[in-house]
């Protein structure tokens, strides 16, 4: 029996995930996977997808069922289990026999033939335990606390208990919800001429939460039309575009972790006349950062942040600094597996050397802002409050300032401003807002 194009890319995905560290959306827009068809690109993200975000419960489900302990399982035949699993408890559409038989055929694809009359036992006498189940996962973590909420929901405990203390436990049950959900696609109108274009396309957009040049794709592939490749058009989430959007507008502007390149855009896109220098530590990254923004105003540096190789004095410097992307996990689900509480030390290391490094490039009555997309305090107040007690020359603006500034000047659609902030800070949580999680500080050089 053949092995569907869709779960055939899937399970390639995900062993790739497990064993190089992969990112899946990286993997799922790879050369080797773009020749699939819609239909069977379709499934194959909602597979992979699938099964990362809700990795720990079908462990949990299908480990009563197995002769044999989880971490004792070759890793194709626990991934093809979890494909089976996944199928049946989430997608009722898909036939019973086709999540089964396909299941057992991909651990034959690979040459781990003895694997499958285990596959094909545990996957029959588990389908009619997550059919009966289907209806109820959500509903069994409402009001649960944050060990029910983590189990439930399918987070690592101690994520769970650290948000639950940070933010409450009604949020950190929010955020988990919203981790186990497809996010929608949100674009920022460069161009707002395109918005017609899309339509007319059968692009069907709603109005953004944040932002008025944002617009949720409520239907259809904005990435395939005219407006996007011609850049008129940009993939981002709402909350990435507002981190940009604070910075404002200078003379002289430092962008020290550039790459993808979507708030660097942003800056270009703001400060039409403004000399831009964006700094990125890999030469690879900075070599496709370099295609994305305009060369005329863009200037692409191959360098390490933590050592910037610049002296003149900059009047608005970015640092959104490379972190552990606990408020992105509903778009990388698999970080929540990989991430462990003793990299945040490591992190904020890191981040903080970044910090200290770009703070040295701001010029008198210049402006930094630091940002991350983590739920963390250690990655955020952590790095930031040290280095305001280390210089004297540094205060911390209030944000909200800054969201008046652009509600005034029609950037910023949101009424309730207190609703974006935290104390003085920036902080949006993903399932309170519809959007990721990110942090920013507004730091001001006398």
């Amino acid at each position: 029996m053949p092995v569907s194009p869709a779960r055939a890319a899937a399970f390639d995905i995900l062993v790739q995930v497990e064993q190089e560290e992969a990112y899946a959306s990286d993997l799922l827009h790879a050369p080797r996977f773009r020749k699939l068809s819609s239909a069977d690109h379709g499934l194959a993200t909602e597979l992979v997808m699938g099964v990362l975000r809700w990795r720990s419960l079908l462990d949990e489900h299908i480990a009563p069922h197995s002769s044999r302990p989880l971490n004792r399982l070759d890793l194709e035949v626990l991934i093809a289990l979890r494909l089976g699993a996944y199928q049946l408890l989430f997608l009722s559409r898909v036939p019973t026999h086709a999540a089964v038989d396909e299941s057992v055929e991909l651990v034959k694809r690979v040459r781990k033939r003895s694997a499958a009359p285990l596959v094909n036992a545990v996957l029959r006498k588990l389908a009619p335990v997550l059919a009966e189940r289907r209806e109820h996962i959500s509903k069994l973590a409402s009001g649960q606390p944050p060990e029910e909420l983590s189990r439930c929901l399918a987070h690592p405990r101690w994520l769970v208990e650290r948000w639950a203390a940070e933010y409450g436990r009604e949020a950190a049950e929010s955020v988990c919800n919203y981790d186990q959900q497809v996010p929608e696609t949100t674009i920022r109108l460069r161009d707002p001429a395109a918005e017609a274009e899309l339509e007319h396309a059968d692009i069907k957009l709603a109005p953004g939460e944040l932002l008025t040049r944002a617009r949720r794709v409520v239907s259809g592939d904005a990435s395939n039309t005219p407006a996007f490749r011609q850049g008129r058009v940009a993939i981002q989430d709402e909350a990435s575009q507002l981190v940009a959007l604070l910075l404002g507008k200078g003379r002289r502007i430092l962008d020290c972790c550039a790459a993808p390149g979507g708030k660097t855009r942003v800056l270009a896109e703001r400060n039409p006349e403004t000399a831009i220098v964006a700094v990125e530590l890999h030469p690879q990254r900075a070599r496709l950062l370099r295609k994305l923004v305009p060369a005329e105003k863009v200037r692409v540096m191959a360098a390490d942040a933590r050592a910037l190789p610049l002296r003149a004095p900059f009047d608005r410097v970015l640092a959104d600094v490379p972190c552990s992307g606990t408020g992105t996990l509903a778009r990388n689900p698999e970080i929540k597996w990989r991430l462990k509480p003793e990299d945040l030390a490591d992190l904020q290391g890191r981040q903080t050397a970044i910090l200290r490094s770009a703070l040295k490039c701001v010029g008198p009555g210049g402006r930094l802002v630091y940002s991350t997309c983590s739920l963390e305090r250690e990655e955020n107040e952590a790095v930031v409050e040290p280095a305001l007690a280390a210089d004297s020359s540094i205060h911390l603006m209030d944000c909200r300032q800054e969201l008046q500034r652009l509600k005034d000047e029609g950037e910023l659609a949101r009424e309730n401003l207190e609703s974006l902030t935290r104390g003085l800070y920036l902080r949006t949580i993903p399932g309170i807002q519809a959007c990721d999680g990110f942090f920013a500080a507004i730091l001001e050089k006398a």
